[in-house]
């Protein structure tokens, strides 16, 4: 039950009720119990406000994973400030536009973090207090101000439009957005996420996936704390200790990208001294998935693997496999209860019927309320309660529904429109191809024409260019065949571990290729 407050920070209120003694968060130096959690988001709380923080103020957050991060984030929302988290793998120039965007009033940081903290203290018109979590010196730091603070803290009241989080885009394709998000449409978000994957107090969910992405945010952190399961943090992503750690946790699931799943399929067979038999479903969104990848999983811990489909903007969550009935493979699932979608025609904004392909439109009540600062944008991607997703996706017959990909990376070629998740899981199906990503490039007949970049199998060092062309042509569509295929050793990952297209874009332009 959504507390008498409103306030997305008072999530565990029932948990810290019925189970405080229940272990809320392990991290890897300390574990922290409900009612341990609850003191200190309070303490939190009262820091930020000695520090000059109130309702509405946006505090920007420099962290990895640590269990801090959680009792930092909730205790700013506890007294209606708004933490802005940062992607720690983002360039200097993209967060010190963040911190000038978002007006942050403070910047809280996490000390092996410190270099990147001095360079972004280089630029002006950004906040102006800075507060140092960890380090070899106790005195100035955050904990020593929390442990001098008092776990007595009313909740501040909120509005459901309130915000509560500002998260950024990467900025892929422009300069980040701070996406409103707001207490109410979290609150939803989470507790039908919770629902939906059927959550129970005795799941205990392994995070791995950086803190400040909403994929481990909406698909463990928020659902569990809210159902009073239990958080497993790892400091990063690393296949073996994921792998270990569900051994030595025993965790019922754990959330990632398909890039990380990957890695652990590829190191698992020597690891099997390792018991995962805890494990209850997994959770693979946040990029395209792989039908191979699907069925890899399945074989090795034939366990359930729950699709899942979201974007910052659109809720989060969108679409989920259910735990229970049909689970169609290569759809991302249904769309969450309480979330109505369209597929539209591009030219004409008509919708279309099943099985065509077109833009997704989202409609939920944890779409943002707009961009941070951006009114011209939030005017041309809303409309009428609709958030124009800017993602290609259809609908089958039962309203499934299917992710093809960007409407930016749909490639024309000549003509015809081809889609990059289609090409790769093609040449997915090569016995030599362990990993594929495609994108486009100029062509001086066509316009734009595929290139795939590829990671062989061990034993399989023979394959040619050649000999994956011929493959696609033999078994798809020949205009949308690969025109170059580079060997690559390993796929370059964004912070958020997502193949980075953009870095392999960047190769391929300063290689100078144009066919």
């Amino acid at each position: 039950m959504r507390p008498e407050s409103g306030n997305l920070g008072d999530l565990i209120r029932e948990a810290v009720i019925l189970t405080p003694n229940k272990v809320a968060v392990i991290g890897e130096q300390e574990e922290l119990t409900y009612k341990q959690l609850d003191e200190r988001i309070r303490q939190a709380g009262n820091v930020f406000k000695s520090l000059g923080v109130s309702k509405g103020d946006r505090v920007a957050l420099l962290f990895p994973n640590d269990l801090l991060f959680i009792e930092i984030c909730f205790g700013l929302m506890r007294i209606g400030a708004v933490p802005v988290p940062l992607n720690i793998k983002l360039s200097t120039d993209s967060l010190a536009y963040i911190l000038s965007d978002s007006g942050a009033k403070l910047v809280v940081y996490k000390d092996n973090l410190t270099t990147k903290m001095q360079e972004l203290k280089t630029y002006n018109g950004h906040a102006s207090q800075y507060l140092q979590v960890g380090g070899d010196h106790y005195d100035g730091t955050y904990e020593r101000l929390r442990d001098r603070a008092s776990a007595d803290l009313r909740t501040v009241h909120v509005k459901d439009d309130d915000l509560c989080f500002l998260p950024y885009t990467s900025g892929s394709t422009g300069k980040p957005k701070g996406c409103m998000l707001t207490h109410y449409g979290q609150w939803w978000n989470a507790y039908t996420t919770g629902k939906v994957y059927l959550l129970e107090p005795d799941d205990r969910s392994l995070v791995s996936v950086p803190l400040y992405h909403k994929n481990a945010m909406i698909n463990a952190v928020k659902p569990c704390l809210m159902m009073g399961a239990s958080i497993v943090i790892r400091p990063d992503f690393d296949a073996e200790d994921v792998i270990a750690s569900i051994d030595q946790y025993q965790c019922t699931y754990t959330t990632g990208v398909p890039a990380m799943f990957k890695m652990i399929l590829s190191k698992y067979q020597s690891l099997s001294h390792y018991n995962v038999s805890s494990l209850r479903f997994i959770v693979c969104g946040s990029a395209e998935v792989p039908i191979e990848l699907l069925d890899a999983l399945k074989a090795t811990f034939d366990i359930r693997i729950l699709e899942a489909f979201g974007l910052t903007e659109g809720g989060p969550q969108v679409f989920v496999t259910p735990r229970w009935g049909i689970h169609k493979p290569g759809s991302s699932g249904l769309p969450i209860p309480g979330c109505e979608v369209r597929i539209v025609e591009l030219d004409t904004g008509q919708d279309l019927s099943p099985n065509k392909v077109g833009e997704l439109w989202v409609k939920n009540p944890g779409v943002v309320k707009g961009y941070w600062n951006r009114p011209e944008l939030t005017d041309v991607r809303f409309e009428n309660g609709w958030l124009k997703t800017g993602d290609l996706a259809y609908l089958d017959e039962d309203g499934y529904g299917y992710i093809i990909g960007r409407i930016d990376d749909m490639i024309n070629i000549g003509g015809e429109n081809a889609y990059p998740k289609e090409i790769e899981q093609l040449i997915m199906k090569h016995p030599a191809v362990e990993d594929v990503c495609v994108i486009s490039t100029k062509h001086s007949v066509k316009g734009e024409v595929p290139v795939a970049f590829i990671k062989k199998f061990k034993g399989h060092e023979t394959i040619t260019e050649e000999d994956i062309k011929q493959f696609f042509i033999k078994n798809g569509p020949a205009y949308a065949h690969p025109r170059q295929v580079f060997f690559i050793d390993e796929m370059p990952l964004s912070g958020t571990g997502k193949i980075d297209k953009a870095q392999l874009k960047n190769r391929l332009n300063n290689q100078g290729h144009q066919v």
